[in-house]
């Protein structure tokens, strides 16, 4: 079990992760999702050991990530920029990682390199950056973790090999009941493989629900009146997001769906409509929406 527990993470004045708690239980995907510079990264880095967090603390089964050594031979972390030796290839760097994994299988590093179809002996500058990725992913699923941390690393990969990907990430959670976290700017990318997911927005989390759940507590309405309306008129709802055009009004509401319509309809409309949100429309309305005045900006 991954346990992040209110870390603060900041370089100078710049808090780049503040107060954030999280907890990934064993036999779980994990997605945390959240735009460039939401902080994703240096959570990771708490995580894997990387960074000391300011304040709180990161552990996996009750262990300090930082301070306990041991716990990260079981931890393996994919970083957005990979690093490999000068002129090495899989075949290299799997001995070198042998070396500090106690549980490194040249087996399974094989088997992975035949799946991918990637020569273990090229050498990996040679090898484009979704190869790249695949390769370390290879090292890292060779390791044997209990912990597997991927940062931005679906990114590059083409629609074949991130479902290749996917299929492996299940089958290996469900064979070791390990926990994995998958950080990505991007949502579609790891929707289809997580059960639980969060949004980083602001530094902290803002949302953390399971898959199944997310939108499950909040509604999409629209609506017709005889009369024209204005938003105070639906003040007594927890409106996410609303706009009123005269007579017509759309509204997003979070709160039970049966008992919001039932609520709605108490007002008479003409027309009521009710939709399902997906979830990047839940995430999006998560997010901190900003102005920018162009005019400004170039003129």
């Amino acid at each position: 079990m991954i346990e992040v527990k209110n870390v603060t993470k900041k370089f100078g004045s710049f808090a780049a992760v503040k107060d954030l708690s999280l907890t990934v239980d064993d036999g779980s995907i994990y997605g945390l999702v959240g735009y460039n510079g939401a902080g994703k990264t240096t959570l990771l880095k708490m995580i894997a050991g990387v960074y000391k967090p300011d304040e709180g603390e990161t552990l996996i089964n009750g262990r300090n990530t930082f301070t306990d050594a041991a716990v990260r031979l079981n931890m393996f972390y994919v970083p957005d920029e990979i690093y490999f030796e000068p002129f090495s290839s899989i075949e290299k760097m799997a001995k070198l990682y042998a070396g500090y994994y106690p549980s490194f299988s040249f087996d399974t590093l094989d088997s992975l390199c035949g799946v991918f179809e990637l020569d273990k002996k090229a050498r990996l500058n040679s090898f484009s950056k979704g190869m790249q990725r695949q390769a370390e992913m290879i090292l890292g699923m060779s390791a044997h973790p209990d912990v597997l941390l991927l940062d931005e690393s679906f990114d590059g990969l083409d629609p074949q090999k991130r479902n290749v990907m996917n299929r492996m990430l299940i089958d290996y959670v469900a064979e070791k009941n390990c926990s994995v976290i998958i950080s990505s700017h991007n949502l579609h990318e790891v929707s289809d493989i997580c059960d639980r997911m969060a949004l980083i927005n602001g530094k902290s989390i803002a949302l953390d629900c399971s898959v199944d759940d997310i939108g499950a507590d909040r509604c999409k309405f629209r609506l017709v009146f005889d009369r024209d309306m204005t938003a105070s008129d639906f003040d007594g709802f927890d409106i996410r997001k609303i706009k009123v055009d005269g007579k017509m009004v759309t509204l997003s509401v979070k709160g039970d769906p049966d008992e919001t319509e039932r609520r709605l309809r108490a007002m008479n409309p003409v027309l009521a409509e009710r939709f399902p949100l997906t979830i990047e429309e839940v995430f999006l309305e998560e997010m901190e929406e900003k102005e920018y005045d162009f005019k400004e900006i170039f003129g």
